[in-house]
């Protein structure tokens, strides 16, 4: 965007924008949501329902830019909003449509089915999926697992004094966690710790599998060599930061993404945004902020440094587990010329129904 995409705006100035300007804006932004592409005063003259020369259209629209909601990407092109723009829309302007029935049961039925054939992870998987089907976007869940069950540990020699312990948990994630060994330590204590730790956290979370092995270490001091003692007691510190709470992004439909590029420029702005979303850590940070309050967010552009570069919006709704918890949030990433007004509702209830089959599988553990 120039530098007027940047400007930003007079609140007061916002507020006092007459009837006949708001109009002008809204066919503005609602063209640009469906087309991309800038408009110009003659098209918005023959558009509106009074009559209106082209040239008192432009005069609007110099006022809407001076303001900073609208700007001309080219010399004597017509004019988009402005990141400003899409806010003020999104916040004062925008209409929100119905879901229709066609539409709920379709999330509804899937996200239902998913559950009973993939449990927890198969709800998450196909939901957002779905989502992303429904929108053209790219689809985003995170949630926090909780009470993961082990199913194996191994330890991996991969220095002298280095060692790999390869957490395999039920639901078939793995952890890699680096442990400390003397150099004295074979491959048969490795293996003796492996076995032993295995006997008693297979089957447990990670904090009854501690609780487990620490109380049979007290009964039996014996029962392991020292070398192997030593790996256990290791083992078990650097798990102690894997149990309670693990944050799951799941991402689908990326190359939904490509399909909305219309020009080169648009081909960079995918490439940022692919990268963008490879970028784990940033994306969960910015899913956490969602989680606070009720009802769906709206993250426009620059507003949030991980879309600085990109120009990419997201519209998340929380996933709430009972009244008050919220167990993750689900959403949609796509180009800042998303479809608000029917991507919103859309959002809002995938996350309504997703949230409530969540809880039916946690009440049936």
């Amino acid at each position: 965007m120039t530098a007027n995409a940047e400007k930003p705006g007079d609140p007061s100035a916002l507020a006092q924008i007459d009837a006949r300007a708001r109009d002008i804006f809204r066919r503005i932004v609602d063209s640009y949501l469906l087309s991309g592409e800038p408009v110009g005063s003659r098209m918005l003259s023959r558009a509106l329902p009074t009559s209106l020369s082209p040239a008192s259209v432009r005069n609007v629209m110099q006022d809407l830019e001076e303001i900073g909601l609208i700007y001309a990407p080219h010399t004597s092109a017509g004019r988009m909003p402005t990141q400003l723009g899409l806010r003020f829309y999104v916040d004062a302007l925008l209409e929100l449509g119905s879901l229709g029935r066609e539409e709920r049961t379709r999330i509804e039925a899937q996200t239902r089915a998913a559950a009973n054939e993939g449990g927890y992870d198969g709800a998450l998987a196909q939901t957002t999926s779905l989502i992303s089907a429904l929108t053209r976007g790219a689809g985003v869940v995170l949630t926090s697992k909780e009470d993961v069950r082990l199913k194996q540990i191994e330890f991996v020699r991969l220095e002298a004094e280095k060692a790999l312990a390869v957490i395999v948990s039920e639901d078939g994630s793995v952890e890699n966690r680096i442990v400390a060994i003397s150099p004295d330590m074979s491959a048969a204590t490795l293996a003796e710790a492996a076995n032993y730790v295995n006997a008693h956290a297979r089957g447990r979370t990670l904090a009854e599998a501690r609780t487990k092995i620490e109380q049979a270490r007290v009964a039996a001091r014996g029962e392991l060599d020292a070398l192997a003692s030593v790996l256990v007691d290791s083992g078990l510190a650097s798990w102690a930061g894997a149990g309670g709470k693990r944050d799951q992004l799941i991402v689908r439909g990326s190359a939904n993404l490509l399909g909305e590029m219309r020009a080169e420029d648009d081909l960079e702005r995918i490439r940022l945004l692919f990268s963008d979303l490879e970028t784990q850590t940033d994306v969960i940070d910015l899913l956490h902020k969602a989680e606070n309050g009720d009802g769906v967010k709206i993250f426009i552009g620059a507003e949030n440094k991980l879309f600085s570069l990109s120009g990419s919006s997201m519209i998340v709704a929380p996933l709430k587990m009972g009244e008050s918890r919220v167990a993750g949030v689900l959403g949609v990433i796509g180009p800042t010329r998303l479809n608000y007004g029917r991507i919103v509702p859309l959002v809002e209830y995938a996350a309504q129904v997703l949230g409530e089959v969540l809880s039916d599988l946690k009440r049936a553990r």
